[in-house]
């Protein structure tokens, strides 16, 4: 039996993460690792106490059709970045890394070309997270420097969606 390499290992916990997710349209979930070790997980979900999305049987972002990395001001869920970020001390995070694993609610398949939303960056950024590894396919994912995110600062283009 051939041993899982590190990273997918961290991805694949993400994705398990990701089976916690709420949303009815993408399945995310969200690891923070230092040092080999995981400090914190997070999935989509609304905040604690409100229903579900899986709930109350809609989507509000489905019903007016608004494209992925859009208008995020209208979903009801905490995204699964900021949910591991929320859920971890910040002096854990510095120098940390991020998986992050996206899933189409509907199909089960992997999200071709997945990243966090602005929104989601700019927390990653404040965070002090170094990297974040997405996963594309069940053995292959990109890594991005968190640093590559401050210097190609998207809000002062406005650039929608990812």
């Amino acid at each position: 039996m051939e041993r899982r390499d590190k990273i997918n290992y961290y991805l694949d916990l993400a994705e398990v993460v990701s089976h916690r997710s709420t949303c009815l349209r993408r399945h995310y979930g969200a690891v923070i690792v230092k040092n080999d070790e995981v400090i914190a997980t997070g999935y989509v979900g609304a905040p604690r106490g409100r229903k579900n999305c899986s709930d109350i049987g809609k989507c509000i972002r489905s019903e007016l059709n608004i494209p992925r990395g859009e208008r995020y001001e209208l979903c009801r869920s905490v995204h699964a970045e900021a949910y591991a970020i929320i859920s971890a001390a910040r002096q854990d995070m510095i120098g940390a890394s991020m998986f992050l694993c996206g899933l189409e609610a509907d199909t089960g398949e992997y999200i071709k070309n997945s990243n966090s939303c602005s929104m989601c960056k700019r927390q990653i950024i404040n965070s002090g997270i170094e990297k974040v590894y997405i996963r594309d396919t069940h053995d292959e994912y990109r890594v991005i420097n968190v640093s590559e995110w401050i210097e190609d600062d998207e809000s002062l283009i406005g650039k929608f969606g990812y």
